[in-house]
């Protein structure tokens, strides 16, 4: 089992990395990571992580699900991208999970998948439109599972969030 864990070239979230990292690694989940470019990642709080491909590199056949870290640079550098968009969408019609946090979930949104499905978010006066013109159904929990898609309103909520995707990829929701 395998998940695909996408990171901004910067300003990604440490903690929303490093906890599910850990996470799916415990629970024996390999991880490959990527990004708009290879190489290094820089997130808020200053870890460096390495993007082992670019998204035309990824071929989502050969991943249980897909993971998308929030924090500043998710805005930036995700939100517009057109092929981590289809992957999503790829993703989602495949019945694989798909999870973003904090500021993440606005990609799902811009994927088209969250129309009449419960979400949550890291709350901005921008996600907030952008969740809201998709057909999300937003609530105020830290984490929210509607089928196979899960979200996270942000790094407080990175455990929770880890620990409902391991039991979802794992079969035991």
């Amino acid at each position: 089992m395998k998940v695909l864990i996408v990171v901004a070239p910067e300003k990604f979230r440490d903690e929303e990395f490093a906890i599910p990292a850990e996470a799916l690694q415990k629970a024996g989940i390999g991880y490959d990571i990527a990004s708009t470019r290879r190489g290094p990642c820089a997130g808020m709080l200053g870890a460096t992580i390495s993007a082992a491909m670019t998204f035309e590199e990824v071929d989502p056949g050969s991943y249980d699900g897909i993971l998308i870290v929030g924090g500043g640079g998710s805005q930036t550098h995700l939100w517009d991208d057109k092929l981590l968009r289809e992957m999503v969408k790829y993703f989602h019609t495949s019945a694989k999970v798909v999870a973003a946090i904090c500021l993440a979930p606005v990609v799902l949104a811009r994927a088209g998948i969250l129309k009449g499905k419960k979400a949550t978010y890291f709350n901005s006066p921008l996600s907030f439109r952008e969740m809201k013109a998709a057909g999300a159904v937003l609530t105020e929990k830290a984490v929210v599972k509607d089928g196979r898609i899960i979200t996270a309103n942000g790094p407080a909520a990175a455990g929770e969030f880890a620990e409902v995707v391991v039991r979802t990829l794992s079969g035991a929701e």
